[in-house]
């Protein structure tokens, strides 16, 4: 989801560690290591990396491109491939019916549908392109906050797991317990208060 869009959904987070000096020498080498890149496998469905806010499709971060004051804007890219099920049920079909004319067997092994099944998907797997999402990032490194502009599950999850690949740092979502915990100057019994809490049900 693009920052820039009329309406946005957002997740904040607090990031825990802190990045080795020189910063922006450190940042640049995470963004450039783990940077998105085409998928050459064809038997591979996905591919998560960093890319350009201004540059989604070419990523580049060549000097300070993705510096704007305290402010670090970049995009988390993930490139799927998709095969509709129809489609895929349509080639093992006729797959599997050429295999007994040519066999002239009544039927197939088991192990014979499931390699048919197999051949099937890493061939459209070779020729559908990939389908690229977008989230955008705007990441305040003196403060440590992050925010990322996506509240979808896998999204999220694939940004802290790349995110902690590329610069040994933790990403803490917050949440209103996380919130308060984090954001809060509590005392250690005010900590333990916390811990008890448990979420009161709302009912309409």
């Amino acid at each position: 989801m693009s920052l820039l869009s009329s309406s946005v959904s957002i997740t904040r987070y607090q990031i825990q560690g802190k990045l080795k000096n020189p910063i922006l020498e450190t940042l640049a080498a995470g963004l450039k290591k783990n940077a998105i890149s085409e998928i050459d496998d064809p038997t591979l469905d996905k591919a998560v990396g960093w890319t350009s806010f201004e540059k989604p499709y070419q990523p580049d971060f060549g000097g300070s491109s993705f510096v704007y004051g305290n402010y670090l804007v970049f995009s988390l890219r993930i490139d799927r491939k998709s095969v509709p099920v129809k489609l895929v049920k349509k080639h093992v079909v006729i797959e599997s019916e050429k295999r007994l004319a040519e066999s002239g067997r009544p039927y197939l092994s088991r192990s014979e549908k499931e390699r048919i099944r197999d051949q099937v998907m890493d061939r459209l797997y070779a020729t559908v392109p990939a389908t690229p999402n977008l989230f955008d990032i705007i990441w305040n490194y003196e403060d440590s906050q992050l925010w990322f502009f996506s509240n979808l599950k896998a999204a999220n999850e694939e940004l802290e797991t790349l995110f902690l690949r590329s610069f040994d740092l933790t990403l803490i979502r917050m949440i209103p317990y996380t919130a308060a915990h984090y954001a809060a100057d509590l005392k250690d019994t005010e900590k333990d208060i916390l811990l008890e809490l448990t979420r009161t049900p709302f009912t309409g």
